[in-house]
């Protein structure tokens, strides 16, 4: 098939060219538009959380709706926002970073998508119905047995934690396979981009955890639809094994948030200095070793159950360890920064921004290595600022600086940097009159998730800071929402490689073709793209002209419906267990056609012409 045709029936434009795309491109705008949506609903329920919190004995909201928007909030920033935003960078970009025309799997690359964002409105589907989940991002057991829970709240988080954690698995394989098996000729494990270290050790992380929240969601559903009594400790069950299942994943998800984040601000920080990052080669190995280390900590979220001295000094040993190779990654985007001629973009500051707060928030995570210390701060606004300094001042200001710095290359136009710098401050500014006040509300002794306080604690005037920080950084998203859509439509035009870029995606057309290269480039350096353009004493070389392309070499794989017709159907298999309800049959019946569905289209997929 030519690279400019497909199959009879498909067209390239319009809302059907987008539904049946298997481009791996198109799918990362999906991803990108879609998360920041979830972002949206995630910043309303903050807000109103901290409306709620700016006074005391407010009651603008109650305590079960409240304990709904922490549940919602921070389910959806984790789930809904950073992570399907990362994947939206390495969708677009890893087959451009690594020279490759397309992904492993392209039709597996949409079915992902399409479960994650049926996952995504199932999950947020429960605001329609008043049955909000309310029992904290982390769920813990015995709050989600059947006795303490009898409505569907807790279903709508199972299950829709089950479907956002199956298309993160399939997403996961498909970018292992794309990394290992389509780099460009020349491309050694060490002449991969930064980013596409981070990716992949990302990948190896999602296989491994994501199976341990699937098997506790399962058993959890059991108990919820069967009686089956796994966390029942009334039935036998054991109540902290959710804590140790939940956990299991969720550290390696603290690092699952930010490595992703770590290569963005890599390669941001490289170009911002006209440098090669310094110690790449510490760096990977320091990736690696995160996501190594990143299995044996878990436990330290548990300091305060009981496990005992050994256990508790063995987890404490080994989160401080981890901290060692999170040290090295800081110390080289310092020395990166360090000597060069640094142009101070709206992503540059992003990205240092983020080596600050991220180094911050990873102090206090230190001082919470120590099982007297973290017991001291268990369950207080102490450890809500730290968690927000990781993966706010972390994970979201990359990604923020990861939209500047390569929205010229997706949309082929250039954003505002005046609004983008005032954006910038507006966030950071807010960002920290938000989160540093927790501190002292924690060790004040605020404890987290309550709803309301007495005029009398002392809490008063942090409180209000907080709400009014919360509001400018309010602000600040809707400028950056005005600059985003001026920019799509009036952005000055960018060129191919407006921030004269280092890697292989800046030597393509802005946007990117369908069919990404030409020809497959031959790779002899890292930061091959640099050294294509500057000798080693620095100079300009002039630009070979480029190989002659031969559209009769380009085979781009056909749209296909069936990927969204396959999640449609997972969907349905997950919706037969809110319906009993309505009587038996009708649930079972659901379920059973959804798996139909299920098996009918991924029967005609295995058919379809590629």
């Amino acid at each position: 098939m030519s690279a400019t045709t497909h199959s009879a029936g498909y067209s390239k434009t319009g809302i059907w060219s987008w539904i049946t795309t298997v481009d791996h491109k198109r799918i990362g705008i999906l991803y990108a538009v879609s998360a920041l949506l979830f972002m949206v609903i995630a910043g309303i329920d903050a807000l109103l959380m901290r409306t709620q919190l700016a006074m005391p004995n407010n009651d603008i909201i109650s305590a079960e709706t409240y304990n709904g928007l922490v549940t919602m909030h921070g389910t959806s920033m984790i789930f809904l926002f950073i992570m399907p935003l990362s994947a939206a960078f390495f969708n677009y970009f890893t087959p451009l970073l690594i020279g490759a025309p397309d992904v492993a799997f392209p039709r597996l690359n949409a079915l992902s998508f399409w479960i994650f964002l049926f996952g995504g409105l199932l999950l947020n589907s429960s605001y329609l119905v008043g049955q909000v989940p309310a029992v904290g991002w982390f769920a813990y057991a015995n709050l989600t047995l059947k006795q303490y829970n009898p409505t569907h709240s807790v279903d709508f988080w199972v299950w829709g934690i089950q479907i956002l954690g199956l298309a993160s698995l399939i997403a996961a394989i498909n970018f292992f396979t794309t990394i290992l098996n389509m780099r460009a000729p020349g491309m050694t494990l060490l002449k991969m981009p930064i980013f596409v270290w981070t990716t992949l050790v990302t990948q190896v992380l999602l296989i491994l955890a994501l199976p341990v929240i699937t098997v506790a969601c399962v058993m959890l559903s059991f108990d919820r639809a069967f009686g089956t009594g796994f966390f029942d400790p009334g039935a036998g069950g054991y109540v902290l094994m959710w804590e140790h299942l939940f956990w299991v994943f969720g550290h390696p998800e603290v690092y699952i948030l930010i490595l992703p984040a770590m290569g963005i601000v890599s390669e941001i920080l490289a170009t911002a200095s006209r440098k090669p990052l310094f110690g790449y080669t510490v760096m990977v190995y320091s990736s690696c070793a995160i996501g190594f280390l990143g299995f044996a900590v878990w436990a330290h979220h548990m300091f305060t159950v009981g496990m005992g001295p050994w256990a508790n000094a063995l987890f404490s040993a080994a989160t401080m360890l981890i901290a060692v190779p999170t040290g090295v990654k800081i110390f080289n985007w310092i020395s990166t920064l360090w000597g060069g001629k640094i142009r101070f973009t709206t992503a540059a500051l992003y990205a240092i921004s983020f080596v600050a707060m991220f180094t911050f928030g990873g102090l206090s995570g230190i001082m919470h290595s120590s099982p007297p210390i973290d017991t001291q701060h268990h369950d207080s606004y102490f450890v809500v600022a730290h968690f927000h300094y990781v993966l706010y001042g972390g994970a979201v200001m990359a990604l923020f600086g990861g939209i500047y710095y390569w929205f010229p290359k997706v949309t082929g136009r250039m954003m505002n940097e005046t609004l983008g710098k005032i954006q910038f401050w507006l966030y950071m500014i807010g960002f920290n009159v938000t989160f540093f006040p927790m501190h002292f509300l924690g060790v004040q002794g605020m404890p987290r998730r309550i709803y309301t306080y007495a005029p009398d604690q002392g809490w008063n005037l942090w409180n209000l800071v907080c709400t009014a920080g919360a509001y400018l950084t309010a602000l600040g998203a809707f400028l950056f929402a005005i600059n985003f859509f001026w920019s799509l439509w009036k952005g000055k035009i960018a060129g191919n490689d407006p921030w004269d870029g280092r890697t292989l995606e800046w030597s393509l057309p802005s946007p990117p073709l369908e069919h990404n290269f030409d020809v497959i480039p031959t790779v002899t350096h890292l930061d091959e793209w640099w050294h294509r353009k500057y000798s080693e004493d620095g100079k300009r070389k002039i630009m070979p002209p480029a190989p002659k392309f031969d559209p009769s070499t380009i085979h781009l794989p056909n749209p296909s419906f069936w990927p969204i017709v396959l999640a449609f159907g997972i969907l349905m298999i997950g919706t037969g267990f809110f319906l009993p309800d309505f009587g038996n049959a009708i649930a079972i019946g659901t379920s059973v056609t959804g798996a139909l569905i299920v098996l009918g289209s991924g029967f005609a997929w295995a058919y379809e012409k590629p």
